[in-house]
């Protein structure tokens, strides 16, 4: 028997205690990271606002997930813009899920739900931690939960999100 066990052979309160801490502080450091990875978009496009020339018109696209229910994106930034057109075309299969920070209001561009994504934080991924996972009725259905334990910072990354076409602007 070694120390850091009681006499039953069970870890020790302190093994415990810091094992707690460890996925804790391990938990938080991923919900820190996915919110600085969320946040990169936004500081780019503000160092880099008043170096373009023109503004770039923003595209919509039609997503949907494991569901089938539809959900509009509203992208401002021309790369983000190239690459869902690429996806939708079929011209790449890269980072095919769209990831952001969700604003819990209603868009004009998608009346649907009672939430959008933020155009300025808009990216796209491959793979992307669980925390920030779930479906757009779940985040609708939850929404007053959102950034809490639920889509710690307002991060939504759907798993099964798909551009499925351009739309026109509203």
């Amino acid at each position: 028997m070694t120390s850091d066990h009681d006499h039953h052979g069970r870890p020790a309160p302190l093994e415990i205690v810091m094992r707690h801490l460890f996925t804790k502080a391990a938990s938080l450091a991923a919900v820190a990271m996915l919110a600085f990875t969320a946040a990169q978009p936004a500081q780019a496009t503000q160092s880099r606002e008043g170096a373009r020339d023109a503004a770039v018109a923003p595209a919509y696209f039609e997503m949907t997930d494991i569901t089938r229910s539809t959900f509009i994106v509203k992208l401002v930034e021309e790369r983000q813009i190239n690459h869902a057109r690429a996806l939708v075309n079929g011209e790449t299969t890269v980072e095919p899920h769209v990831v952001g920070r969700i604003v819990k209001r209603p868009a004009d561009y998608n009346p649907r739900w009672s939430f959008h994504y933020d155009p300025q934080t808009v990216s796209f991924f491959d793979y992307a931690i669980e925390i920030c996972d779930a479906t757009v009725p779940y985040v609708e259905d939850h929404l007053d939960e959102a950034g809490g334990p639920f889509l710690p910072g307002n991060v939504f990354c759907p798993w099964t999100s798909t551009l499925v076409r351009e739309v026109p602007a509203p």
